[in-house]
């Protein structure tokens, strides 16, 4: 039975939802605060589709190697010191959920996400040809020190424990993979079953589809506020007045959840800023993309360009750009790519996108149980661009009453209610 759908939220989680509901038959309308042409997360973001990050946000040590970062002002990881009960109480939730049992109920289901994700992507260039510059030869994790490369082989490990193809590689070796890059590293872990794509393209290609299907995308449409009764949503209030339909889907990233408190739902996240830094005349040209494991920065090359980001600022909702952030990124690059000098970054392309982060590193994937209507995918932090296939698929088959392609019973929406 064909219903009217309504999704809040436009990037590329939420065109995938829309996507998979216009195929299924469903009258889609798209709704989005911003523009087309914006940065954000789903525009600024490194393209990766990463199997391998199947270690959730919240695991052991990361207390403590955030707390040893944030005192650095051009590390990975900072938070303004502020007093904000809601950032106490979400990394309150972090530490309890920083437990090895934590990760290993976590990594299967992650792992099965990324999977399903990286075949609904490939079905993708078969139906729209690769105007998003889908390449699957795998990423490499570039290890400076020898104890980073040993940490990382643990991960490796994981990965091969849970089915995943995960080779530790000599510096030649590394080398081989990538014959016209110069590395200063003391070895890599190559993952085979990585990938990147442009992230723009995507998001080009999916408003594409999404308007062949018959779908409805408005822009700068703000929402104001719902109409809901005890049971069922009935309606959004908008800037662009009262929306009602059958199906309500909350997409907007960290906006998400201040659009679920207007309806007295809990959705805890904090907005982790991440920065870009886009060159089209770099001296490197990888064939892979990369991970500067100790350094937290990917590496993603793009048709001609190529890609830097990073860093994960706890700053609440704060789109501006920090300098010292940026130095940061570019400091590090060099350390790993030695022709990469941080002058070679003087008329990069700078953006800021806000990830939106569940405490426990999980997705919000699912329907809420207050309402019989009202289903959400947010929340995905650093993996929005590998899970928006996936996460698109599954929400359209609740929607239509049908059963989930991958188990989402660890990633419900009401988990912290």
């Amino acid at each position: 039975m064909s219903k009217r759908v309504l999704v809040v939220g436009g990037g590329v989680i939420g065109l995938s939802v829309a996507w998979f509901c216009a195929c299924k038959g469903h009258n889609v309308t798209v709704i989005e605060r911003s523009a087309p042409e914006r940065d954000g997360c789903s525009f600024a973001n490194a393209g990766m589709i990463v199997p391998s990050h199947f270690i959730p946000l919240a695991s052991p040590g990361v207390v403590q190697t955030g707390l040893r970062w944030m005192w650095n002002p051009e590390s990975p990881f900072h938070v303004k010191p502020r007093l904000d009960a809601e950032l106490l109480d979400w990394g309150w939730k972090l530490y309890r959920a920083a437990t090895p049992e934590h990760v290993a109920r976590a990594a299967p289901v992650l792992r099965d996400l990324h999977l399903a994700s990286r075949t609904l992507f490939e079905e993708w260039v078969a139906l729209w040809g690769n105007e998003f510059d889908l390449v699957e030869r795998g990423l490499l994790t570039l290890c400076r020190t020898e104890h980073g490369l040993e940490e990382e082989a643990k991960t490796a490990a994981y990965a091969r424990h849970l089915g995943m193809p995960a080779e530790v590689l000599t510096p030649t070796e590394a080398a081989q993979l990538e014959p016209g890059v110069h590395m200063t590293i003391a070895g890599a872990i190559y993952y085979r079953l990585d990938g990147h794509l442009t992230p723009g393209r995507l998001m080009a290609a999916l408003r594409r589809e999404l308007e062949r299907a018959g779908a409805d995308v408005r822009h700068g449409i703000d929402v104001r506020g719902w109409r809901a009764g005890k049971a069922r949503v009935e309606a959004v209030e908008t800037s662009d007045g009262l929306l009602e339909a059958d199906e309500f889907v909350l997409c907007a990233g960290i906006w998400s959840k201040v659009l679920a408190r207007k309806l007295g739902l809990d959705l805890p996240m904090q907005a982790g800023k991440g920065y870009s830094l886009t060159l089209d005349d770099s001296l490197i040209r990888p064939r892979l993309c990369a991970l500067l494991s100790e350094a937290r920065v990917a590496v993603t090359p793009m048709g001609n360009d190529v890609r830097f980001g990073g860093t994960m600022e706890l700053m609440g909702i704060d789109e501006s750009i920090n300098p010292i952030r940026i130095r940061g990124i570019v400091n590090s690059v060099a350390k790993y790519y030695p022709e990469m000098t941080p002058s070679r970054f003087d008329h990069a392309i700078i953006r800021s996108g806000l990830r939106p982060c569940s405490p426990d590193g999980l997705p919000y994937l699912g329907r809420f149980e207050r309402f019989a209507n009202l289903s959400t995918a947010s929340g995905h932090a650093m993996l929005g661009i590998s899970l928006a296939p996936i996460s698109g698929k599954i929400i359209a088959e609740l929607i239509s009453g049908e059963p989930a392609s991958c188990s989402i019973d660890a990633l419900g929406p009401d988990r912290y209610a």
